[in-house]
């Protein structure tokens, strides 16, 4: 399956796959964005609600469906969004994804493991007009997700 790590780590990814926090959606959210990873057929659609002052994540939900390391990491980041300054968010990266998750992550899993942290991220950058995309999709991503791994 390509995961290693202690059976701790891999029983919270079992978990968050099967009983998901967060899941569902927002009714009027500030941002709603989209995102797959065509290699494995993983879909996340997030919903973000920020502050009145558009600095911090207030509430998040997802939907989608895919492999376990896709969802888990999902619910995963839905719970640690909460509260997040906006700017957290999009200096994130694959690795903060791997701390998380607790595992380690083999090349092939890594796309399934960091989209939902570049839905979050493209949609805020798309809210914010700094980016115009409809969908995220991890074959396109840049170095942060290594492009070997297919």
């Amino acid at each position: 399956m390509g995961l290693g790590g202690s059976d701790m780590y891999r029983q919270q990814i079992l978990d968050h796959y099967k009983s998901p926090r967060n899941y569902g959606e927002i009714e009027d959210p500030t941002y709603t964005h989209v995102g797959e990873n065509p290699m494995c057929g993983d879909t996340i659609e997030m919903d973000v609600v920020l502050d009145e002052d558009e600095e911090t994540i207030e509430r998040v939900a997802f939907r989608g469906d895919g492999c376990a390391i896709s969802q888990a990491s999902a619910s995963m980041l839905s719970e640690q969004l909460h509260g997040m300054a906006i700017d957290e968010l999009r200096e994130m990266d694959r690795d903060d994804i791997v701390d998380m998750l607790g595992v380690d992550i083999s090349p092939m899993r890594m796309k399934c493991a960091v989209l939902a942290e570049k839905v979050a991220q493209d949609g805020a950058d798309i809210y914010f007009g700094e980016l115009d995309v409809d969908k995220t999709k991890t074959e396109d991503d840049d170095a942060d997700v290594p492009d070997d791994a297919e």
